[in-house]
């Protein structure tokens, strides 16, 4: 990967990071920890060198959730945002600001997949021009793909 400066965080704000230098492989995992970890059918992470890797912002809360394996998560929104294991510190891709050109490699943990889940994107699209236009009108809280000077610590209240 590129040595372009990368940033990206959480999706309430209160945790951000911003990278120098090149990142690792990007991949998904199929096992059954990052599949509760995302919630969802698998995890997406990208490795990174750690003396590249600043927080700017707040740092993620962890869960020990093996022996050697610590989930880092966002306490104030809950977002997943690292693996850190013995190895390094990979970083869920979906946390960055730019993801394009984040797109896995490798599948790991490949025979704990759901068994579905190759087929997936198979399934019909939803085209309902209703629903998309309910989906624009409403006002997220969600922190911008990019940073800011100040962003509140509890996210934005109505």
């Amino acid at each position: 990967m590129t040595d372009k400066i990368r940033t990206g965080g959480c999706q309430c704000g209160a945790v951000r990071f911003r990278i120098s230098g090149a990142l690792g492989r990007p991949s998904i995992c199929h096992c059954r920890m990052c599949q509760k970890q995302f919630g969802g059918f698998f995890s997406a992470l990208v490795t990174v060198l750690e003396e590249g890797m600043e927080w700017t912002r707040g740092e993620p809360s962890y869960f020990q959730s093996s022996v050697n394996i610590a989930r880092g998560f966002c306490s104030s929104c809950g977002t997943p945002m690292t693996y850190r294991h013995p190895g390094g510190l990979e970083l869920a891709i979906g946390a960055f600001d730019d993801r394009s050109d984040l797109a896995p490699q490798i599948q790991v943990n490949y025979d704990a997949r759901l068994p579905w889940v190759e087929t997936i994107f198979e399934a019909p699209v939803h085209k309902d021009p209703d629903f998309y236009a309910r989906q624009e009108a409403i006002i997220s809280f969600q922190h911008p793909d990019h940073d800011t000077k100040v962003w509140p610590a509890k996210g934005v209240k109505i």
